[in-house]
């Protein structure tokens, strides 16, 4: 294989942006980092449970009401088709605490339809989210027949029998509308619950975002897929911090998942566009559009229990405030 400067900028740029997550939960106030791009731009945090709407997920979603199979799934996929805490709680005031036992397509819909009158955004930015063909004009009653249609085929009674996470993605691939990206990233988020339970170090499938952060990094890959890619870097992340002089601060023990570097692909993509604008990728993007905004808030943290992270409580010493971070609770 042959790297480029942006694959060096790889394990830096994981190393810079896990230190400004690690310095917010702990209270300190910003800047958190002196890296100009970091300071200006919008990244999303190195470990993907971490991510402000995983963390929601998690907590709020997937470990908050009913545990049976089909109430998780339903509320898991309920919320991942939008991405959008807003949309949720909107949708929950509406409706109550959404609940498949308690679904009514048409209620549900119509608080859709009177958010999108208002003018509120429904949908997250975060990925295209595609519309099935279910017969209406909106995307979003669209969404909601898919749920029922995946709860009537027993989707989430499937998936409680497979054996492997790529088992559980072929079921969700296979449902209309969804690609092998979405199908991935949505075999991820339930594997955060009760409903699945499968190392992270299993399967992976790389996003748009992430296979231009490859080219980004590699003039030649020797003909290694960008699956097997993602895994190399997940098995050599420690010893290339170490050969770098870099201090990596692992979450709580818990070292890189193949969803995480595959997902620093994706932002090594972006932050190469300002500190490599000479490598390109296949996107031929040349800009990054979010930019980011230091707020000085608490960053409390929860995850899922069965990772069984010690536990650590950090009270702060730099803020007013502190920041409670409660992993495997």
């Amino acid at each position: 294989m042959t790297t480029t400067p942006a694959y060096d900028t790889y394990w830096r740029f994981a190393s810079l942006r896990q230190a400004v997550f690690m310095r917010r939960v702990e209270g300190y106030s910003p800047p958190w980092t002196d890296d100009p791009v970091l300071s200006r731009y919008r990244f999303t945090n190195v470990y993907r449970a971490s991510d402000r709407v995983s963390q929601y997920l998690i907590r709020r979603v997937l470990y908050e009401g009913e545990q049976s199979q089909s109430e998780v799934f339903f509320r898991a996929i309920l919320f991942k088709l939008f991405n959008r805490i807003d949309t949720w709680e909107k949708l929950a005031d509406a409706v109550g605490p959404p609940s498949w036992r308690k679904f009514s397509f048409e209620r549900y819909a119509t608080a859709l339809d009177r958010l999108m009158e208002r003018g509120d955004r429904i949908y997250s930015a975060a990925y295209i989210m595609p519309s099935p063909a279910f017969g209406s004009r909106r995307k979003h009653r669209n969404h909601l027949r898919l749920i029922e249609h995946m709860m009537k085929d027993r989707t989430p009674q499937r998936l409680a029998q497979v054996r492997s996470l790529r088992e559980a993605f072929n079921i969700l691939r296979s449902c209309p509308s969804f690609g092998d990206f979405l199908a991935f990233q949505l075999t991820i988020d339930l594997n955060y619950s009760a409903l699945l339970n499968f190392p992270e170090t299993e399967f992976v499938v790389a996003g748009p975002g992430a296979r231009d952060g490859i080219r980004k990094c590699f003039a030649d890959t020797a003909g290694l897929s960008e699956a097997d890619i993602i895994r190399m870097m997940s098995e050599l992340a420690e010893s290339e911090f170490a050969r770098l002089g870099l201090k990596f601060q692992n979450l709580w023990g818990r070292p890189l998942q193949l969803i995480d570097c595959q997902n620093l692909f994706c932002e090594l993509s972006k932050y190469a566009r300002i500190v490599h604008p000479d490598i390109q990728g296949a996107s031929g993007r040349m800009r990054i559009k979010q930019r980011f905004v230091a707020r000085k808030i608490p960053l409390p943290q929860w995850y899922p229990p069965k990772w069984e992270l010690t536990p650590t409580v950090a009270s702060s010493q730099h803020s007013t405030k502190s920041a409670v971070v409660e992993v495997g609770t």
